[in-house]
């Protein structure tokens, strides 16, 4: 008689309660999860992809999101992992050449672009360690409020089991550009971008000790980006609407047709490929700032902010926007919140600004240039911010050596326990 296979269920929060619920688990998610767990909060972190796997991105960290992972102890495991060091960038204006060798120092020894395969593990790693609690491979469907609006918690739903409701003191959306938070939540846009490029790309094979190569000619740009297992990532950026007239028929020829017209030598590295390598494309999205907290919420990454992959800054903008938002989780007061909106729209605005000049291609080679100082100025103020920073810790925490209890975050207009009996339809038309 054939043994029928056992099928094991799908893995079940730990606790019906949360100090923070995070949706998404990618490096915003993650480095959330990460610094409230470390300042001592029940965290719990829900990804509907498998732990471990790969994600759209171009992989090249900027200074800002160098120095926070150097901060928080993940350089040194990311270097270890065989992400190279990148000591050098060069801008290729046409057939000029500017090279800009990094200035190195102990919390920024050089520029890393690791795999998102290494990069959100590491994060979730460390974050685990820290005691924060993670279920990948499972989708929330919605969330629930109380009778005043507030945000209570969110509805998991996972293959072969019932929904399961969790609640929380605040539910945070790290889930990307179509957030769901985001949409449950009604978050207001505050601002739209005007353009959007798209960005087709591979992996070749690199020589040890390359730094970061970025491509531009009228109307069209490309990079290399040394990256883990000998590989550079090799991306051809056109606006949308020119992928939308030219890639259609094929990405792997119009991409080549890219990089050719940028760079021959740049071509021929791509020819190099393995066979096996698949070409990875993202077709567009205008920019865009969302507002970023409500009561018994928060976004953060792309949720909140999202800007074109050309000037390489979204994870840098996850990794800041998250560290910022944990110190106000922590604080747990109106004032906190508003001072974190308050400063990521601050950065958000500039890095909106200086990526859209670049992205629009409405430039010609002769004012790149000065585009691209304007960028650099910001990471600058950026850099500074962030090193006059310290580190997220819990008010209680930090006034006692004993255990403390976690304060609700801002606005909680009443206990979670009382908050469970008085559930109702939210905005999603879910039944509470």
């Amino acid at each position: 008689m054939p043994i029928t296979p056992i099928r094991s269920l799908p893995p079940v929060p730990r606790r019906g309660h949360y100090d923070a619920i995070i949706v998404g688990a990618r490096c915003a998610g993650a480095s959330t999860a990460l610094l409230l767990a470390r300042a001592g909060l029940k965290v719990l972190a829900i990804e509907r992809r498998s732990y471990g796997s790969d994600t759209l991105s171009t992989h090249a960290l900027m200074r800002p999101a160098v120095l926070q992972l150097s901060r928080w102890g993940l350089l040194q495991p990311l270097r270890k992992a065989g992400t190279p060091l990148i000591e050098a960038t060069t801008f290729h204006y046409g057939d000029d050449e500017i090279t800009i060798p990094l200035n190195a120092g102990p919390d920024l020894p050089g520029l890393i672009a690791p795999r998102r395969t290494v990069l959100d593990r590491t994060l979730v790693d460390a974050a685990r360690k820290a005691g924060a609690e993670f279920l990948h491979d499972m989708a929330v469907g919605d969330l629930f409020a109380d009778t005043r609006g507030r945000v209570r918690g969110v509805e998991i739903r996972g293959a072969g089991r019932a929904a399961l409701r969790v609640s929380a003191d605040i539910v945070i959306g790290a889930d990307g550009i179509g957030s769901l938070v985001a949409k449950c939540c009604g978050a207001q846009m505050l601002r739209s971008g005007t353009v959007s490029a798209a960005h087709v790309y591979g992996y070749a094979p690199v020589e040890p000790g390359a730094g970061y190569h970025w491509y531009f000619r009228d109307g069209i740009a490309g990079s290399l980006i040394p990256t883990n297992d000998g590989l550079a990532c090799i991306v051809a950026s056109v606006p949308t609407r020119i992928f939308d007239q030219r890639f259609r028929v094929g990405h792997g020829r119009a991409r080549m047709e890219v990089l050719e017209a940028l760079s021959p030598a740049l071509a021929e590295r791509a020819s190099r490929a393995p066979k096996d390598i698949r070409l990875q494309a993202f077709r567009g999205v205008p920019g865009y700032i969302r507002q970023a907290h409500g009561p018994g919420w928060a976004l953060v990454g792309d949720a909140g902010f999202f800007r074109d992959p050309i000037t390489s800054h979204g994870i840098a903008d996850a990794l800041r926007d998250a560290e910022a938002l944990a110190r106000a989780i922590l604080d747990g007061s109106e004032a906190a919140f508003a001072a974190w909106q308050q400063e990521r729209d601050r950065f958000a605005h500039q890095i909106l600004d200086t990526t859209d000049a670049i992205a629009g291609f409405d430039w010609s080679l002769a004012d790149l240039g000065e585009r691209h100082r304007r960028f650099s100025a910001v990471l600058k103020a950026e850099v500074q911010a962030l090193a006059g920073q310290s580190m997220p810790v819990h008010r209680a925490l930090s006034a006692m050596s004993g255990p403390a209890t976690c304060r609700a975050p801002a606005n909680q207009d009443e206990p979670p326990a009382m908050a469970g009996s008085i559930l109702h339809r939210n905005r999603t038309g879910a039944r509470s």
